[in-house]
């Protein structure tokens, strides 16, 4: 019994169907890597930071923050982000914003950046004071403490004191939090208190005040006295003079 070849029609089907799925497979582009971490289009969809997000272009902070997301740097160890409010700017002094140089207001901005990314549950056992991009904390010039109480997370900086609102943003990476207030650094906006006048420093500023009516008539009696002890002594000097020409006369005769 012969083998019967496949027909003409199967190899036309079957080199049909093979090119089909290979111009396919050719025109069909390869899934896209997802899209980038982006600080401000994060903030933009979560509404009501329009005066952060504009405050983050013009210093140039929004570009640092989504290259160090995007960094695939195995040192990173993620961002945390405060996020004030625009009621929270609008609460601030006017004028306060205007006062700083361009570097007080990128010292501003990373003031409000944590090198790392500490989820909500963390802040209960994170260590004070915690760093921020603006400086070394350790110095006392850009102090950032977390308190927390059960559920509530407090932000104190030695000027101001906020609480966490909300959770914006988190996903493993970048953590974004809404904030009750604009954190401002003791740096920028602190001073440091008078020390108490010493207790000789005040005796001695007391002493050191113009004298009172009865002051006065002590004074003059000081005086007084001088001038008498002064006539006194002028008196018997004369004497003394007189009695030595007497007896050198006696001498002569």
């Amino acid at each position: 019994m012969r083998n019967q070849l496949p027909s003409p029609f199967f190899f036309f089907f079957s080199l049909s169907l093979f090119l089909n799925i290979s111009i396919s497979s050719a025109q069909s582009p390869a899934p896209g890597p997802s899209g980038p971490a982006n600080i401000t289009a994060i903030l933009e969809k979560a509404g009501q930071f329009t005066t952060l997000i504009k405050l983050m272009k013009t210093t140039q902070e929004a570009n640092q923050i989504n290259t160090q997301l995007n960094s695939s740097s195995s040192s990173s160890q993620g961002l945390t982000i405060f996020a004030p409010t625009d009621n929270a700017f609008s609460s601030l002094k006017p004028g306060t914003l205007n006062s700083l140089n361009d570097q007080g207001k990128v010292q501003l901005v990373q003031f409000h950046v944590l090198p790392t990314f500490i989820s909500m549950s963390q802040f209960q056992t994170v260590s004070n004071p915690l760093r921020t991009q603006a400086g070394d904390s350790a110095n006392g010039e850009f102090p950032l403490n977390v308190t927390t109480s059960g559920n509530q997370v407090n932000i104190t900086t030695g000027v101001d004191t906020a609480t966490v609102d909300n959770s914006i943003y988190s996903d493993g990476q970048l953590a974004v939090y809404q904030v009750s207030q604009v954190l401002l650094p003791l740096d920028l906006f602190g001073s440091a208190a008078a020390p108490a006048p010493a207790p000789g420093a005040a005796e001695k500023a007391v002493s050191g005040k113009a004298p009172t009516a009865g002051s006065g008539d002590d004074a003059s009696t000081d005086v007084s006295g001088a001038a008498a002890s002064a006539a006194r002594m002028a008196v018997v000097s004369a004497g003394i003079v007189a009695f030595a020409a007497a007896a050198a006369a006696g001498l002569m005769v």
